[in-house]
């Protein structure tokens, strides 16, 4: 074997492009996505919504990644992983650009819901393009992607206030399709740079054969069910904990915490990369990031409703952004390591159709609490429940072996 050949027969420079490639897909993922909060007072203002219209345009995408999961481990099943991501890819791009075109309210709704549809598309195809392109390492795979999802995520929030809107003289409909032009870019790069999935390598006459029935999730194995509740227990906390920290530091009297804290809860994620990186190897099939981050997560949230002092309201929100980006990446990383590679679409899919519900579901029972109650602590009750959840079901989901495997054994 070459001296510029890895430990899995692949040359380096094949492993660093694989690992830019899928590491702009997870940019590709978020950043269109998370256009939208930093320009919401401007859509606020020009379309005249309610609060409650400004809360389905942030939930439409997270409905739309729990029902279109399923059609998406479909499409990859026919047209296989690679250029299911390169469509979704398209697809979020255009339609995200297309809601700087909206006249009105429900032409941004229908924007936003197929920006939601192409990122839906890629989110089950990730896993399996992990799996084919780099099976011996799929942790690091993973945190390539899952980096890529975290930087794509901070990248609209950071640069639209200062830099995008006085580009474009304050139009935030210039500002959707600004952000269109990057997006495109990394659909062309994958296009071009990609290479085509093992999956229609030697098995592609029996992937033919079986491809039309391998995409709906079995929901009667309960690993779908195990990852998908490990998973929702860590997007909650983390949808949540954005949606209601400012009211929650405004209910202290503290509003001007807002910034710091927001920064603190998705800054601390760019530790967390760090952090993942330098433990990769370490980090596939393990139990640990559950076990340690888990509890931490908890301590976070406890300390929020506690001591809601200044500097422990700062420190609370980086410990809950660093803790939900580690066990995020860990989850991650299962389907392709718990089930064969023809079966990873559809339990990716069934894991996201289960985790995303959960994240409709449980930020709107942590707002009906505080409604009900009157008391801003109880907003984090559910969360501090996903906390514990989180560790045990993460912890069971590494320790996973279906029944078969273990009578083989």
């Amino acid at each position: 074997m070459s001296t510029c050949q890895s430990r899995v027969g692949l040359p380096i420079g094949s492993i660093g492009r694989l690992f830019c490639l899928l590491w702009l897909a997870g940019v590709a993922m978020r950043m269109t996505l998370l256009v939208v909060p930093s320009i919401i007072p401007l859509v606020h203002e020009a379309l005249h919504l309610s609060e409650t219209q400004i809360g389905l345009l942030i939930g439409l995408p997270l409905a739309v990644f729990a029902v279109a999961a399923v059609p998406g481990s479909l499409l990859i099943a026919r047209i296989g992983t690679r250029r299911a991501v390169i469509i979704g890819m398209i697809i979020a791009a255009l339609a995200g650009g297309g809601r700087g075109a909206a006249i009105d309210v429900w032409t941004l709704y229908a924007a936003s819901l197929a920006t939601g549809f192409g990122i839906a598309i890629m989110q089950p195809a990730m896993p399996t393009l992990v799996r084919a392109w780099m099976p011996n390492r799929i942790a690091l795979g993973t945190i390539a992607y899952s980096n890529g999802m975290v930087i794509g995520a901070i990248l609209p929030p950071t640069l639209t206030s200062p830099l995008i809107l006085p580009l474009v003289g304050g139009s935030w409909r210039l500002d959707f399709a600004l952000w269109t032009l990057p997006a495109i870019l990394i659909a062309l790069m994958f296009l071009i740079l990609s290479p085509e999935s093992r999956e229609h390598g030697r098995n592609s006459h029996r992937g033919a054969a079986a491809g039309a029935s391998a995409w709906w999730p079995d929901w009667k194995n309960p690993l779908i069910w195990l990852l998908g509740l490990t998973f929702g227990s860590n997007n909650s906390p983390f949808f949540a904990a954005n949606a209601f920290l400012g009211d929650y530091v405004a209910s202290k009297g503290q509003a001007s915490l807002l910034g710091p804290a927001l920064s603190a809860l998705n800054g601390a994620q760019i530790v967390a990369l760090i952090v993942l990186l330098l433990t990769a190897n370490r980090l596939q099939g393990r139990a640990w990031p559950f076990l340690l981050f888990g509890p931490a997560m908890l301590a976070g949230f406890l300390g929020l409703i506690f001591v809601p002092t200044a500097l422990s309201i700062i420190v609370c929100a980086g410990l809950i952004g660093i803790s939900t980006a580690l066990t995020m990446t860990a989850t991650l990383a299962l389907p392709a390591l718990l089930v064969a590679p023809g079966d990873v679409p559809r339990t990716a899919a069934g894991m996201f159709t289960v985790s995303y519900t959960c994240a409709i579901v449980i930020p709107t029972i942590c707002g009906a609490l505080w409604d009900l109650t009157g008391q801003p602590w109880t907003t984090f009750v559910p969360l501090c429940i996903c906390s514990v959840s989180l560790t045990v079901l993460g912890t069971l989901a590494v320790r996973y072996r279906p029944a078969g495997d273990m009578a083989a054994g």
